[in-house]
């Protein structure tokens, strides 16, 4: 009987970027097995047609007051009989979810879990660390590179130049210290010896307007991310979940803290990723960020 996995993954951008490792070797793990992610519709949209799944749903993340959206939730999990759970969410929500999976084998840090990430410290690890041990602790012990290739646009309306400098100067809105000033990405766009391309959400566009060059924000959607990142020469930006997209597809990224988060527990991870930290981030010089982008 074809083995029934469940991988939840809920949000947000970098969060999921960071679990295409963990997916990956899930999927090497069980590769006989039907596996479904639980995740909400934008990351339903960037991981359709992955290697890692077979079916994706995306109402992961139903309001507790939508009393109809949860009780078809809670149906759909008892009803699919899974054989394990993968919670790579591990937040209360999704640890509540145990509770709806029968008797399911259960990877997550929900009490009773049948492998349970009890470690202590687990906060105090990288999220990649801390993800590894998990599933280590579940019995995976192999964790394959994850294959990106399938991760592709059509990016030929955008009109893009050969060669591009990508920039992220947007972060959370409720962390302003996770932004590297605005007139710092000005200066740097002037100083750099390639076009920028900017881009963030359309709520960014005025940082966009103040940096100048190629004004995306707003305009694409993770998978065009994704492909306008793989195409850039060097990615420049704050600790948001774009950059870490950008390092997952290889590219070169430099990426820049402040007070707000520490790049020992959350930096982006990638074939070539330089970190930059100062509190205030404002103490970061554009000539610091040059010289780590290799673009002297």
């Amino acid at each position: 009987m074809t083995q029934r996995i469940l991988v939840i993954k809920l949000a947000a951008l970098g969060d999921v970027v960071q679990a295409f490792g963990p997916f990956a070797a899930i999927r090497a793990h069980h590769p006989g097995a039907h596996i479904i992610l639980l995740t909400t519709p934008p990351y339903a949209a960037l991981l359709a047609g992955s290697p890692w799944f077979d079916a994706i749903r995306d109402d992961g993340r139903p309001a507790w007051t939508d009393f109809p959206a949860v009780a078809r939730l809670a149906a759909w999990l008892r009803g699919q009989r899974f054989d394990r759970v993968y919670d790579l969410q591990t937040s209360g929500r999704s640890s509540r979810y145990r509770l709806m999976t029968g008797g399911a084998e259960w990877s997550g840090i929900a009490r009773g879990a049948s492998h349970r990430h009890a470690n202590p410290a687990r906060d105090l690890m990288h999220t990649a660390e801390r993800q590894r041990e998990q599933l280590s602790m579940a019995g995976i012990q192999v964790f394959p590179e994850p294959d990106t290739s399938w991760l592709t646009a059509d990016l030929t309306h955008l009109d893009l130049p050969p060669r591009f400098v990508l920039l992220v100067p947007g972060a959370s809105a409720g962390r302003p210290g996770k932004r590297w000033p605005v007139q710092n990405f000005a200066d740097l766009a002037r100083a750099l010896p390639l076009p920028v391309v900017v881009i963030g959400s359309k709520a960014e566009a005025p940082l966009a307007r103040a940096i100048g060059g190629i004004d995306l924000c707003g305009r694409t959607s993770l998978r065009e991310l994704a492909a306008i990142a793989r195409q850039a020469t060097v990615c420049i930006g704050n600790d948001t979940g774009p950059v870490h997209l950008a390092a997952a597809m290889g590219t070169p990224t430099v990426a820049l803290f402040g007070a707000d988060s520490d790049p020992a527990l959350c930096a982006p991870r990638g074939r070539s990723v330089a970190v930059l930290r100062r509190v205030p981030i404002s103490g970061t010089t554009v000539a610091e960020v040059i010289a780590a982008a290799g673009c002297e």
